[in-house]
């Protein structure tokens, strides 16, 4: 979703952070013959592209650390400089992963001066983030922390990731952009096609 258009009565930034309903819609979509790129246009369109190189910040719920070792250590040999929150960056450190530990946005600036990831974020320091919902609080609402990264990436326009699934998504459409994988068709030649074994494959996916 462009969540960049969209802001909240008072003229916050929203949250990234998809209910049930919205999970089931597709503002956009991409097509192609295997579904790394087809999954890198349909970020292009919404978001305006998937990085190539930089900074990605992780910070997940415990209930994803694990699953997300393999996704981020394939950005780090992609060569992205990993930053993290504490929890998240043992994990990976345990695991072989270097990871730049950063502040929390609750935390606030260091005594030295040390910016939080917020901070980060919204200095464009940082061009990718995972960032999976931490769970909500009493009320209902989302954990302040994981919601400040969310709209602080909104704001930036910076690709925001927020399930596991989501991310190993995002590193193979990473992969088809760094080997040049990107390409355009009309829809008229896909529906000429359709049936011919060039394009029995032909993948999409949408956002």
């Amino acid at each position: 979703m462009p969540f960049n258009r969209f802001l909240t009565f008072d003229g916050a930034g929203v949250d990234t952070v998809l209910g049930p309903e919205m999970r089931s819609t597709g503002e956009v979509m991409g097509v192609d013959a295997d579904f790394s790129t087809a999954f890198a246009k349909a970020q292009a369109a919404a978001i305006g592209g998937l990085p190539l190189r930089g900074r990605a910040f992780v910070s997940v719920a415990n209930r994803d650390k694990r699953h997300l070792i393999f996704p981020v250590k394939r950005l780090a040999d992609l060569g992205f400089e990993i930053l993290a929150t504490a929890g998240t960056a043992e994990v990976l450190r345990r695991n072989g992963v270097a990871a730049t530990l950063v502040r929390k946005h609750s935390e606030g600036v260091g005594p030295n001066g040390e910016p939080t990831i917020v901070g980060r974020i919204l200095a464009g320091e940082v061009d990718l983030v995972i960032n999976t919902p931490h769970g909500s609080t009493s009320k209902g609402s989302p954990r302040f922390d994981g919601y400040e990264i969310r709209t602080a990436s909104v704001a930036q326009n910076i690709p925001c990731i927020t399930t596991v699934q989501g991310l190993g998504a995002a590193v193979l459409g990473i992969e088809a952009l760094r080997v040049g994988k990107l390409g355009v068709r009309s829809l008229q030649s896909w529906a000429r096609g359709r049936g011919a074994e060039a394009d029995t494959s032909g993948q999409g996916a949408s956002l």
